[in-house]
């Protein structure tokens, strides 16, 4: 999967990512970087709305995951089951969210879970940056369950 399918499936399947102008800027197969402008996520402090920042917080996770099982062959509908958001300062321009795989091991077993059991649960983690400098951090449960037939 290349940075324009994945930015495209984002823009076809969620909606919000096409209103907020959500772009991939990097896809790796451990790291992913998206993007968005402050014009569409604005608040009315000027800053960028809170649940902007988190919804791309998410979706940096949400990507890095969908990448890697659709680059591995894994059908499977992906769930984020528990989250959290810290903001560290507000954010007054275009701003990024980054995920990493930063344990691969953790890939194997989840991995693992997904093939034996059908389903597998993840911690992922995302960093909010603007300018180079860290604005908040996302952290979040993700599970992955059967596709729909």
């Amino acid at each position: 999967m290349r940075a324009k399918e994945l930015e495209r499936y984002l823009h076809n399947h969620i909606p919000l990512s096409r209103a907020m102008q959500v772009s991939v800027q990097v896809l790796e197969d451990e790291l992913v970087v998206l993007g968005a402008p402050l014009a569409p996520n604005i608040n009315h402090r000027e800053t960028v709305f809170g649940g902007s920042a988190a919804a791309l917080a998410t979706l940096s996770c949400w990507c890095l995951l969908h990448a890697r099982l659709h680059g591995e062959g894994t059908s499977s509908r992906l769930v984020i089951q528990r989250n959290s958001m810290e903001f560290l300062r507000p954010i007054d321009g275009d701003f990024t969210a980054r995920a990493a795989l930063e344990q691969p091991e953790r890939w194997a077993q989840f991995s693992r879970m997904l093939e034996r059991k059908g389903k597998a649960r993840i911690a992922l983690s995302s960093t909010l940056q603007q300018g180079g400098e860290t604005v908040g951090e996302f952290s979040g449960e993700f599970v992955a369950l059967p596709a729909e037939e």
